[in-house]
């Protein structure tokens, strides 16, 4: 079987980010990685999710920690503002010096652990919210920011042999501002193509209600699988055997079912 035949697990990729897999093992995942384009997409988007909770992490955090001069000294006016205000600390004043040191030293590994559980919790949650989100915006484009837009063309126009080329022309401008909409300002460019819902092939403009940020990878129902759909939309226009309305309207309604409806398949071929 060949590498690309089959996936790293999320667990195979963070071991070995943290250099955990064993010499072997971390062996096969480098040579899987060296060979396979959706595994080195999916740890790309591991690492940047674990960069950005390390960020937040120092954000919170970093802004709490006292300076060194007079450390002990704060230390020291916090516990007893504690122990004025609570009754259940009053205790605290009958323990010896070194069952107080041992109590401080459990509370500070207890509230430690918690972080970190904490932190733990976070960060699979913001794993599963990344890819829920990047499952919604690479299967289909989002109906309120790319709802699709036709410019006026005739029939003979859609299958000249010289078509217009100008409806193709994105500016880096509207790139930009394609990728922003989306909230995808890192996602690296060359993994996505900024692609037509409805292709100007079968009509479609070049506003920006008409774009997406497709990927090429990482899902089987990619920019591939759509270049496909629109070159058989649009020889069955020309050949008279699909209205053109009818092929815009259903690329641009849904177009994995359009596939699905025009190829009589439910995956891609």
């Amino acid at each position: 079987m060949r590498p690309e035949d089959f996936h790293l697990s999320d667990e195979d990729l963070l071991l070995a980010a943290d250099g955990e897999l064993s010499e072997s093992r971390f062996k096969q995942v480098s040579d899987h990685l060296a060979a396979c384009w959706d595994c080195r997409a999916r740890r790309g988007s591991l690492e940047a999710t674990i960069a950005g909770i390390v960020h937040a992490r120092h954000a919170i955090l970093d802004a709490q920690v006292p300076p060194d001069t007079g450390g002990r000294a704060l230390l020291k006016a916090h516990l007893s503002k504690l122990a004025a205000k609570s009754q259940t600390t009053r205790w605290l004043r009958l323990v010896p010096g070194a069952a107080l040191g041992r109590v401080l030293a459990i509370g500070v590994a207890s509230a430690a652990l918690l972080m970190i559980a904490a932190l733990a919790i976070v960060h699979r949650a913001r794993i599963q919210d990344t890819s829920s989100l990047t499952a919604q915006i690479l299967l289909e484009p989002s109906r309120r920011l790319t709802p699709g837009a036709t410019r006026q063309v005739s029939l003979r126009e859609v299958c000249s042999a010289t078509p217009d080329g100008s409806a193709r022309v994105i500016s880096v401008s509207e790139r930009q501002q394609v990728f922003r909409e989306y909230g995808m300002d890192g996602a690296p460019a060359k993994d996505y193509e900024v692609d037509f819902l409805i292709t100007p092939e079968l009509g479609g403009s070049n506003d920006i209600h008409n774009l997406w940020p497709e990927p090429y990878y990482w899902t089987e129902w990619n920019a591939h699988v759509k270049d496909e759909l629109e070159d058989r939309l649009h020889h069955m226009v020309c050949d008279g055997k699909l209205d053109l309305s009818t092929a815009q309207q259903d690329i641009s309604s849904d177009w994995i079912l359009a596939y699905k409806k025009y190829f009589h398949t439910d995956r891609p071929l």
